[in-house]
């Protein structure tokens, strides 16, 4: 089959990487064959991320940082873990069991900095468990920890499923928007679901009527045909898993994007979806599969809805902005400002990258849904927005 040779907005991939995506594009055209013809976008992004041994997730390439394909909040400061763990200490102090579990670590910088700030607190958990699927990301948390806080990487489990049960503090940042979402089109022909499909010249995007599930969540959206955007039943099925496990507690959330009303918005018809390849963003999921990064924009209103009708409370929601504001960045900053030198300076501008409202200040929120904790949460003080969702 045919696969992109270049483009001129984004650098060519290595003739390892390339080979790579064909043998992954070869494993989703066979899968296209068997289902007839045509496979949901959702599986093919799906596999394009998580495919063993293959899928973006799966592979060995670089990931996070400078010299991977996307930088997120972690690996811009440790500021951001320390203030992070001020937000979790509260949690833990109200729950049973003081236990953390992180999904999706990335490289293991948030926990290495959330343990080392919750130590200098005196509030160190009795566990921090890291559910990661990716062997090849495992390996690289634990070099991290290992490096970072080799005295505390005893307190650290890696697990390969979510517990049957947990009570304490559950932590995803930027794990939502990466997860298997639906693509979806309003037609002046009816409700549409877009799928791949394989051409002489590659993957290319077929519709097909909506069905099921997808077809009642499209009718109940505020959208008016010519229309186009996505859906993540996996996310809504993913928060609201949850409300069955977890016992006690708070689930924080970290990630980017909007509440119903303003995702669907009338001038966003060409939906979110978008891939990140060498610190570079670009539209084409069909751009040598595995080798970018896929996410689309979290409806934030779905991932309320989803936790509450599992029995979970809605504790807070604003931007990222005001929850690190309200966490104490800003004296975070001063004590490192004090020391002075080239390391104040690198904290003064990732700080402001952090909370700038062009940059992840605003387009980041933060949501919190918990059971069983009824003090109010210091990241919320100020500038809730539930009443938005």
């Amino acid at each position: 089959m045919t696969l992109p040779s270049s483009d001129p907005n984004l650098p060519d991939p290595s003739a390892d990487a390339q080979a790579a995506s064909r043998a992954l594009s070869s494993r989703i055209a066979g899968r296209i064959a068997d289902t007839g013809d045509w496979l949901p976008f959702v599986d093919f992004m799906d596999m394009a991320l998580h495919l063993p041994g293959l899928g973006y997730y799966a592979g060995g390439s670089l990931k996070f940082g400078a010299a991977g394909d996307f930088i997120t909040a972690p690996e811009i400061t440790p500021l951001f873990g320390q203030t992070l763990a001020r937000q979790v200490m509260e949690i833990l102090a109200v729950s049973p069991a003081p236990t953390i579990l992180e999904v999706g670590a990335g490289s293991g910088r948030l926990a290495a900095d959330i343990l080392l700030a919750l130590e200098t607190l005196n509030t160190l958990p009795d566990r921090y468990c890291i559910l990661e699927l990716s062997g090849e990301l495992r390996a690289r948390q634990q070099v991290t920890l290992q490096t970072e806080a080799p005295h505390l990487i005893n307190l650290v489990t890696w697990l390969d499923a979510l517990p049957e049960q947990t009570s304490g503090c559950v932590i995803a940042n930027e794990l939502l928007d990466a997860l298997p979402t639906h693509a979806v089109a309003w037609r002046e022909s009816g409700l549409l679901e877009r799928g791949v499909v394989l051409t002489q010249d590659g993957f290319a995007w077929a519709e097909r009527p909506a069905t099921g599930r997808l077809a009642e969540v499209m009718t109940t959206l505020p959208v008016t045909a010519p229309y186009a955007s996505e859906i993540s039943l996996t996310a809504h099925a993913w928060v609201a898993e949850w409300g069955h496990r977890l016992t006690h507690g708070a689930l924080l959330l970290i990630d980017y994007g909007l509440p119903r009303h303003e995702l669907y918005h009338p001038q966003r018809n060409h939906g979110t979806l978008r891939c990140h390849y060498r610190q570079r963003a670009h539209e084409n999921p069909f751009w040598w599969p595995g080798l970018s990064d896929i996410t689309s924009h979290v409806d934030f209103t779905a991932v309320a809805e989803a936790g509450f009708a599992a029995g979970l409370d809605v504790l807070g929601y604003t931007s990222q902005a005001s929850f690190l504001i309200n966490c104490g960045i800003g004296e975070l900053l001063v004590e490192r400002q004090r020391a002075g030198g080239e390391q104040a300076l690198r904290a003064n501008g990732a700080v402001q990258l952090l909370l700038a409202p062009g940059e992840m200040g605003e387009l980041f929120k933060v949501i919190v849904l918990g059971r069983g904790i009824d003090t109010p949460l210091s990241g919320f003080a100020r500038g809730d927005r539930r009443h938005a969702l």
